[in-house]
């Protein structure tokens, strides 16, 4: 049976058997792993495995929140269809070495056991690849950071999706001061293998998220930058995405920061918080941009995400893929307008 996913048109898959431990993975992922028949425009260069569902913890913008009516096995636009454990280890093992995934990336839900679930197939992948793996998921303290780092996982990403105190409490409640310290503190432990998320789009200033950008390049921690996406079923599922030409200044705060083309400080906002400057004249960055690569997925090495925050056919906020001479010129043209030289 077909069925439109949003990304990709999906050709059903048997279900497993009952009581059989299963993994979600992609359906992008599913489709590079042949696991499944799917078409698809751009396929992932990562292996997207998903543990666990329905999270203890009640987003206001994920999918998988405590109180979301979102459909099972989704996350963001993405589904992820439940496949036996040991079927859908085996594949990814089998396509890094076919070198048709660059990295494993584990998505884990909070739900009873998940830091005991992830370490146990993180093992179990560690033993029949050497493929990179990530894991993102919330931890609470550094004994577990390090078991994951110990057990062959390469990076750890602690998801902060917002960009300060204030949107982090409208979105998902109380504790930025603790999980932000122990980031900062994971940071400062492990050098160059702790990542975030961080959401453009939730209600923060450009400011707001300039700032917070430069404090992660600051630590070494690896960003993955979204563009917020409404979810059927989520709390926010009537939200707007940012604007474009928000999203595209954003992104190219942080190419250039993160290229050392210039720092926070160097900015120059709006009473508003929007960036009216980079602290650079408009041809320095017209030419730095011009490779396009700010426009493209930001995050781990060999992470393209297809799709998470784009329906086929629209403007991506995150191209998979290189950009053609249109579309950076477009992409540049919406950055800048209406900044100032330095």
């Amino acid at each position: 049976m077909l069925r439109d996913s949003g990304a990709v048109t999906v050709l059903g898959t048997p279900a497993p058997s009952a009581g059989e431990q299963t993994v979600g993975v992609s359906a992008g992922t599913a489709a590079v792993l042949n696991l499944r028949r799917v078409r698809q425009a751009y396929a992932p260069t990562t292996a997207y495995l998903m543990l666990g569902e329905h999270c203890c913890r009640d987003c206001t913008f994920c999918a998988q929140a405590r109180s979301s009516a979102a459909r099972a096995h989704f996350l963001s636009r993405i589904a992820w269809p439940p496949y036996p454990t040991e079927q859908a280890l085996h594949a990814v093992a089998r396509g890094y070495t076919r070198g048709e995934i660059l990295r494993c990336c584990f998505q884990v839900i909070m739900s009873p056991g998940y830091v005991s679930h992830t370490l146990s197939l993180v093992q179990r992948l560690h033993s029949l690849s050497p493929v990179p793996i990530c894991a993102s998921i919330a931890l609470s303290g550094l004994d577990d950071i390090r078991a994951l780092l110990q057990c062959g996982v390469e990076r750890v990403t602690l998801a902060m999706d917002a960009a300060c105190e204030r949107v982090y409490r409208q979105t998902k409640g109380n504790g930025w001061q603790q999980r932000l310290g122990v980031l900062r503190t994971a940071a400062r432990r492990f050098p160059g293998r702790i990542g975030t998320h961080l959401i453009a789009g939730l209600g923060e200033t450009e400011r707001e998220m300039s700032m917070m950008l430069q404090d992660m390049f600051d630590r070494q921690v690896s960003v993955g930058l979204f563009a917020f996406t409404p979810v059927p079923g989520t709390e926010w599922d009537k939200r707007p995405p940012p604007l474009l030409s928000s999203y595209r200044r954003i992104q190219a705060a942080h190419y250039l920061m993160l290229s050392e083309a210039c720092c926070v400080d160097d900015f120059e906002f709006s009473p508003q918080g929007q960036i009216v400057s980079y602290g650079l004249n408009l041809a320095e960055v017209g030419g730095l941009l011009g490779n396009g690569r700010a426009f493209q997925t930001a995050g781990c090495p060999g992470c393209n995400r297809p799709y998470y925050n784009e329906r086929p056919g629209r403007v991506m906020y995150n191209y998979p893929r290189s950009l053609s001479a249109e579309e950076t010129e477009a992409a540049i043209a919406l950055a800048t307008a209406g900044l100032v030289s330095s």
